[in-house]
């Protein structure tokens, strides 16, 4: 019997379900996974049932639940910390955190005008401007994150970390939407989509049958 249980959504749509599940797959903490499909009469009633928010992502351990994306990755870090989610240097780790925050609070216009959809490709949808400034700024973060730790590896912080897991569902934006990337940016892509995690939602989401027409 697994020690967690991960309640998530559609794999197609649920940028939210992404992270955690990301984070734990790559990093090879096992769990049973509960999906709920968000698209149907009875979700809210499915969703109530696991926690009083009516949200996914929730993570069960024992009799906690925890019921936010980041509250998860930031637990896990703490009851695994052979797992080093979180950067080892103090000055790294607060860095990691911020950005983490960053996209836990904010980039709503992309989030709006791109919505998740792992399953498509949808190029030439002109941004908006505030999108576009959504898009600028992550790409800001990203090759900031990468001047500073290529020598430590291919990720946001050498090491793959909960940073990489919360801006994984942005790379699939990008990545259905065909956006235009730096260099630094799109090698940092293509790292995140090459991840056999990443590969095993995708292949996973396929799978799916639920139809959510206003994301597609």
């Amino acid at each position: 019997m697994n020690e967690y249980t991960l309640v998530i959504g559609n794999k197609a749509y649920s940028s939210w379900s992404l992270r955690p599940w990301l984070l734990m797959k790559h990093a090879g903490i096992a769990f049973g996974e509960t999906r709920i499909s968000l698209y149907q009469i009875d979700a809210k009633e499915n969703l109530l049932r696991h926690s009083g928010a009516g949200k996914v992502p929730v993570l069960q351990h024992g009799d906690l639940t925890i019921w936010d994306s980041l509250a998860i990755c930031e637990y896990l870090a703490e009851k695994h910390p052979d797992k080093q989610l979180w950067p080892m240097k103090a000055s790294v780790r607060a860095q990691a955190r911020s950005v983490s925050a960053e996209m836990h609070s904010g980039f709503a216009s992309l989030r709006n005008h791109m919505p998740m959809n792992v399953r498509r490709k949808i190029p030439n949808r002109a941004a908006t401007p505030e999108a576009s400034a959504d898009i600028a700024r992550i790409q800001t973060i990203w090759e900031d994150c990468r001047s500073r730790h290529a020598k430590a590896g291919a990720f946001l912080f050498g090491e793959f970390s909960i940073a990489d897991a919360m801006y994984a569902p942005v790379v699939s934006r990008f990545h259905t939407y065909e956006v235009p990337l730096s260099a630094a940016s799109a090698a940092y892509s293509q790292t995140i989509l090459a991840l056999p995690a990443f590969r095993q939602w995708v292949a996973e989401a396929n799978a799916e049958t639920e139809v959510a027409p206003q994301y597609e």
